[in-house]
C-alpha cells in the first residue's frame, strides 16, 4: 500500500463520539453539484479551508463524501503525491510543506495530503498550521465515525479510500492483531477486522 507509511505517525487522538447519521450518496453527489442547496461544494471547501469548526455534522458529511464526486482530485498514485511521500519518509519536511500545500490548493479534503502536512507543521513546531490542520482532519473523521457503528456490514463505517480505512482503524485502535476478511460488492468492498469477539465492519467505496 503506497500511502500506510502514513499511518504509522498517527498518534494524536480524536475523540468523541460522532453522531450515527443516514447516508445518502445520491442526494450528496446531486447536493454537492447545486450551489443553491447549502450544501455546494465550493462552499463547503470554503468554510474548510478558512474556519473548519464552522461546519455542522452534515456539511461534515457533504464535504466528506462529496469527494467522490468531484473531478480533478489528488491521487497516491500521482507523481506529484509520490514526491511529497518520498520527501515525508526522507524527513525533510519544509519540502513536504511546499508540495503539500500545491496539493492541497488542488484538494483540500484530501485525508493523506493533511496528515503529511500535519506531520510536517509538528515537526517544523509551527503551532497554528499544525491546529488548524488537526481541525481538519477531526472534522473528516468524524463525518466517517458518523456514517455507521461498525457493527454489523449493514452499519458499517463507510470510507473513501483503502487509505482513509486505514486512518480510521488508528483512530478506533484497531490494531495489527486483528484479522480482515473481505467481501467484494460491485461498488465497494466490506472489510471486516475481528479479534475474538470483537467486528469491527468498514465498507471502502469504489465509485469511480
Amino acid at each position: 500500500m503506497k500511502c500506510k507509511f502514513l499511518f504509522l505517525f498517527f498518534i494524536i487522538p480524536l475523540l468523541g463520539i460522532a453522531q450515527f447519521t443516514d447516508l445518502n450518496l445520491k442526494q450528496i453527489e446531486k447536493d454537492i453539484s447545486n450551489p443553491k442547496s447549502g450544501y455546494g461544494y465550493e462552499k463547503l471547501i470554503f468554510k474548510f479551508k478558512g474556519y473548519p469548526k464552522s461546519l455542522d455534522s452534515i456539511e461534515a458529511q457533504h464535504l466528506y463524501y462529496g469527494r467522490n464526486f468531484i473531478k480533478n482530485k489528488v491521487s497516491v498514485g500521482d507523481d506529484e503525491f509520490a514526491k511529497l511521500a518520498d520527501a515525508f519518509k526522507a524527513g525533510d519536511f519544509q519540502k513536504c510543506v511546499v508540495l503539500g500545500k500545491v496539493l492541497y490548493g488542488k484538494d483540500p479534503s484530501n485525508l493523506d495530503v493533511i496528515l503529511i502536512l500535519l506531520r510536517a507543521y509538528d515537526s517544523l513546531k509551527d503551532g497554528i498550521n499544525f491546529v488548524h490542520h488537526l481541525n481538519q482532519l477531526r472534522l473528516l473523521t468524524e463525518a466517517i465515525k458518523g456514517s455507521g457503528d461498525g457493527k454489523s456490514e449493514k452499519t458499517a463505517f463507510v470510507v473513501n479510500s483503502v487509505g482513509d480505512e486505514y486512518i480510521l482503524l488508528n483512530v478506533l485502535n484497531i490494531g495489527q492483531d486483528f484479522n480482515r476478511n473481505s467481501v467484494t460488492y460491485k461498488d465497494s468492498v466490506i472489510d471486516v477486522w475481528s479479534k475474538e469477539d470483537v467486528k469491527i465492519h468498514i465498507k471502502v467505496l469504489y465509485l469511480n
